[in-house]
């Protein structure tokens, strides 16, 4: 639970910078601390920095903040986990445990989690576009070239000496320093709608890419410190690396603007291995050679074949065969050589014809003969043949 509460105190927001607290809050920290409760002073600062941000988050809804008397503490505290209907039993009372005390900072982490991811979405959907004004890219203007800042009813005379200006500037840089611009043609409002739109597209997929890049970077530093030598670095590590970080941002700042300004030699494809490139991205680790490796395979075409499967086993067929039963079965159609009845034959209907092997009437012929069991090849005759 420990850690939980230590991984929602990082995304909540930078705890150590609102408090005096000048150690690092650890695990073993935050246990000793929350086993001692509101006598301890470094639980108590936690309970008021997760209070004071709830009360920041919502505004319309003020919360209770905790004062850092231990006693008001807990009261004001009963109070606060009412008006957040805790869901947790027994924190209403006397809150003693160490058990108790690091549910309390569960909840309220969580708590400030959810109100901030509110909070966000509703900044988010009511946001508006900040326009900036034409005085303010006139402002601009003027303080590049060193000029006095305009005011509103100035504006007319005010275009005269930036040309003025600019030709001046122009005049000092050396002959084809600037080059000719890209764009040589002057465009209507219509086209300047669709070359917003086109560049509105490309900045949310260049967001998009950023958004992927830093991620992975804030991974692969992040797995550095996994090691038991860089874990006592943590702090070290952090300082170096975080305003480097924070200096990345997502959303691109090319405008408009980039396009006036852009020269042909823009359009001039340079190859990333070309010196110039490679001035700022050449290091020592691109000169050490990977030894030979060894052939572990994987090609679609040195797979070998699977062997042939067994062919698939079929029923045996019925060679034709009547009503066998009582009446008999066999090769016949009409009776049975092996079943034997009273009624069959070898040969396929006889009169009286009987089974080979049964007694009764029968025999080898069409019309009949007798049993074997009655004495003789036929009851009536042995081969006897109508």
């Amino acid at each position: 639970m420990e850690c939980d509460i230590l991984d929602g105190l990082d995304q909540v927001g930078p705890y150590c910078l609102f408090h005096s607290y000048s150690g690092s809050l650890d695990e073993k920290t935050l246990s000793a601390a929350c086993e001692q409760g509101f006598n301890s002073q470094e639980f108590a600062h936690v309970c008021t920095w997760l209070s004071s941000k709830l009360q920041h988050c919502d505004t319309k809804d003020q919360k209770s903040e905790i004062p850092d008397d231990p006693e008001k503490a807990k009261h004001e505290l009963s109070k606060l986990l009412k008006e957040l209907f805790c869901p947790y039993k027994g924190l209403d009372g006397e809150l003693k445990t160490k058990k108790e005390h690091l549910k309390i900072l569960l909840f309220l982490v969580s708590e400030l989690q959810a109100m901030q991811i509110i909070t966000s979405k509703t900044v988010k959907d009511t946001k508006i576009e900040k326009k900036i004004s034409p005085l303010q890219d006139l402002q601009a203007i003027c303080k590049v070239l060193k000029l006095p800042e305009p005011d509103q009813q100035q504006t007319t005379d005010l275009f005269s000496s930036i040309e003025n200006e600019v030709k001046v500037l122009l005049k000092k840089v050396p002959e084809k320093h600037t080059g000719k611009p890209v764009l040589k043609e002057s465009l209507n409002s219509e086209q300047w709608r669709q070359l917003e739109k086109i560049n509105g597209v490309l900045l949310a997929d260049y967001e998009c890419r950023r958004r992927m890049l830093i991620k992975r970077l804030d991974v692969t530093v992040q797995s550095f410190s996994w090691s038991d030598r860089a874990k006592a670095k943590t702090d070290t590590m952090a300082r170096a690396y975080q305003p480097k970080r924070h200096s990345l941002t997502l959303k691109s700042s090319i405008s408009l603007a980039h396009l006036l300004a852009a020269r042909e030699d823009i359009c001039h494809m340079v190859k990333t291995s070309s010196e110039s490139c490679r001035e700022r991205t050449a290091c020592a680790v691109n000169k050490v050679l990977m030894g030979r490796v060894p052939d572990r395979g994987g090609r679609p075409s040195e797979i070998e074949a699977p062997p042939p499967e067994m062919p698939p086993w079929q029923k045996r067929q019925d060679r034709g065969g009547g009503g066998g039963g009582y009446r008999g079965g066999g090769y016949g159609g009409g009776g049975g050589y092996g079943g034997g009845g009273h009624r069959g034959g070898y040969g396929g209907g006889g009169h009286r014809s009987g089974g080979h092997g049964s007694s009764g009437q029968g025999g080898w012929g069409r019309d009949g003969g007798g049993g074997r069991n009655q004495g003789g090849r036929g009851f009536k005759g042995g081969y006897y043949q109508r």
